[in-house]
């Protein structure tokens, strides 16, 4: 059998209050602190991964050297008061069930980062499905270079319509069974057995015979690429990243679009340039919510894509403007309540085109689609030693 770059995974498990461990990926409502205010206050003084990650919210913040030095020192302290049951060579059977009742399945193992190519014209098993935007992985490798554990947001792709690949249901170890905070829904993990993970590479070898493009990145290409990049730096022992692989084809997996918001602008000068910038076009449409209003222009092409050239090109010419990516649109609409604010709503690439089109094409604009809303991203649960 030809081999795959997932694998087994000596997983940790923390032996604490799974609710307030369990956090939402940090590049979530990365323009409303006062969600992560909220976590904070559910948290509390309990371990948890908020404590352990940094919400891109305070990316920008001044004293971000500092909070990373306390990243690390809190991760070295959890380590030494045994906070984690260790299981070799594992993989997990994660059942998140999101808001709506439905539940997600996915494998939670280690992928080899040789086989990993963030290069929008790779050909190599794992890539980027997305641009890759180069200005945002130093800082992650900041946070990751002296980090003794990692864990991750990153869920990965596989293409299985006959779903033969993750189990519909494990008979090992429950590891966890919680209710997850901030309306993200349940969260179960149950250890696979040895036959079962048998299983799961057997029917990842067989994909591979016939499959150039195996995983394809969904959520966290960022913080893969992170790790490419500390592995490139640092020693074999980080050649390895932990993750979650989805299958594309599960019906409680939703692809969404990531909308679009400006702040510091002038709505109606922004407005009135777009539409003339957009005059021909006339295939798709995007809605603009700004001051309590809505208006609308079209878009040819692929509109995430056709959409950020504009945007960019419009911030470059006024550097007191700021663009931001926003998740579900409820969030779009309350963020363009501002008077310097306009946001762009409009519609996304279905799940079933995408494996064709990165094959096809290479890498999609960065940002163009979110796999479901906020709340029901990857929240941090399991952990690996990486020193």
């Amino acid at each position: 059998m030809k081999s795959v770059p997932f694998l087994p995974a000596d997983i940790l498990i923390p032996k604490t209050d799974a609710r307030r461990w369990a956090v939402v990926a940090c590049d979530q409502y990365t323009s409303e602190p006062a969600y992560w205010e909220a976590v904070d206050a559910e948290v509390g003084d309990a371990p948890s991964t908020l404590r352990i990650t940094l919400p891109e919210v305070y990316l920008e913040k001044e004293d971000v050297a500092e909070r990373i030095d306390t990243i690390n020192r809190t991760m070295d302290d959890y380590l030494s008061r045994g906070l984690f049951t260790l299981y070799p060579d594992a993989m997990v059977l994660v059942e998140r069930t999101l808001a709506d009742g439905r539940v997600r399945r996915g494998l939670v193992g280690a992928v080899d980062l040789t086989a990993y190519d963030y290069a929008a014209d790779s050909h190599s098993p794992i890539r980027a499905t997305e641009g890759t935007v180069l200005s945002r992985i130093p800082p992650r490798v900041a946070i990751r270079r002296d980090a003794p554990l990692e864990l991750p947001h990153i869920m990965i792709l596989i293409d299985d319509p006959e779903q033969t690949v993750i189990p519909k249901q494990s008979d090992g170890k429950v590891l966890y069974d919680t209710d997850l905070m901030q309306n993200g829904g349940h969260l179960r993990g149950r250890l696979l057995a040895k036959e079962a993970i048998d299983s799961v590479l057997a029917a990842l070898a067989k994909q591979a015979e016939t499959k150039e493009l195996l995983f394809a990145m969904g959520d966290g290409n960022h913080s893969l690429a992170t790790a490419k990049a500390c592995y490139r730096e640092d020693c074999p022992a980080s050649r390895y990243a932990l993750a979650e692989i989805v299958n594309i084809h599960d019906p409680a997996l939703d692809f969404e679009p990531i909308y679009r918001i400006l702040f510091g602008v002038d709505p109606e000068a922004l407005l009135t340039e777009a539409k003339a910038h957009f005059a021909s076009h006339t295939e798709h449409s995007v809605t603009c919510f700004f001051d309590g209003k809505t208006d609308a222009f079209s878009v040819d092409g692929l509109v995430a894509g056709v959409l950020q050239e504009f945007l960019d090109a419009y911030v470059a010419a006024h550097p007191e403007a700021t663009v931001d990516y926003i998740h579900g649109e409820e969030s779009l609409k309350a963020l363009s309540a501002r008077p310097d604010a306009v946001g762009f709503l409009f519609e996304g690439i279905a799940k079933h085109e995408l494996f064709p089109y990165v094959e096809a094409h290479g890498a999609l604009p960065r940002k163009t689609f979110s796999m479901g809303e906020a709340h029901d991203k990857r929240y941090y649960m399991e952990c690996r030693k990486i020193r």
